[in-house]
């Protein structure tokens, strides 16, 4: 399933970065932990220089020209960047950048979900509008576009979510391809290493052998489930993908494969102590 979704969706991602001039000559992290340990001058320098990078990816997003003077969306990402610079885990292994670009692009999303549910409770011919020559703006037209452009904007949203996710997982030396040959056939099984794949990404300590030592914590995990070593440790790809997507910034794989804190009435059920079917 992962594969499929993959071969759909993956899509190459262009990275952007400002002028080299405008900083200083310290790589970004080595800046954001300057900035960490209380440099307020240096954050609004950094910031500064950054700003020409936000709006790049901003207008990226949102497939056209946004004015940083102007538009609202400018604002959430810029705001967003700086959360970043706040959240940003050096020991992680990840580029500040790749991160930031990560938190800016999830606030956009939930900034286009908050404003179409507003727009959704509009009528319709609230969006009649007249041109420079006095002619009424079709406002069923207006309501298409609409949904045309967020679709579109959906689709280049899932391909970078399954690019950068697709790079995490090379990092744990997976890929997609593996990940869909050692997927469980069985919905029993899937769902119970679902449930265990909750427990670890719902475990900070866990998570941070998992992210920094690159291995699936068995010895923590035995401790806070009921199933075998043997379990573990054949299923160790596919509980470590399923920690990461838990508990990184990938709501479109979460809503594509059913993820969700309470999938169902047995999510918060123990996993019994059995193996998964071949």
């Amino acid at each position: 399933m992962l594969l499929v979704l993959f071969n759909k969706f993956l899509g190459k991602r262009r990275s952007s970065h400002p002028n080299s001039n405008s900083i200083e000559a310290a790589l970004p992290e080595q800046q954001v932990v300057r900035i960490q340990q209380g440099d307020l001058r240096l954050r609004n320098q950094f910031i500064a220089d950054y700003q020409p990078y936000v709006a790049k990816v901003t207008s990226r997003f949102c497939k056209r020209y946004v004015d940083p003077a102007r538009d609202d969306e400018f604002s959430i990402a810029l705001a967003a960047f700086n959360e970043a610079i706040n959240q940003f885990a050096p020991q992680a292994g990840r580029s500040f950048l790749s991160f930031a670009e990560t938190v800016m692009r999830r606030r956009l999303i939930d900034f286009v979900r908050k404003e179409q549910r507003f727009r959704g409770q509009v009528p319709l011919s609230s969006f009649e509008v007249e041109d420079d020559e006095d002619n009424i703006i079709n406002p069923v037209e207006v309501h298409q576009a609409i949904e045309l452009y967020e679709k579109q904007r959906g689709l280049e949203e899932r391909k970078g979510e399954i690019a950068d996710f697709s790079r995490v997982l090379a990092e744990f030396g997976v890929s997609f391809t593996e990940l869909a040959e050692v997927a469980p056939k069985h919905e029993d099984s899937r769902r119970m290493l679902l449930r265990i794949g909750h427990t670890l990404a719902g475990s900070s300590a866990m998570m941070r052998i998992l992210v920094t030592k690159r291995t699936l914590p068995i010895k923590e995990l035995l401790e806070q489930v009921d199933v075998s070593r043997k379990t573990l440790e054949r299923n160790r790809k596919y509980l470590i993908a399923m920690a990461l997507i838990l508990n990184g910034p990938y709501p479109y794989l979460r809503d594509y494969l059913r993820i969700h804190d309470e999938e169902d009435n047995d999510a918060d059920a123990p996993a019994g102590r059995r193996t998964v079917h071949e």
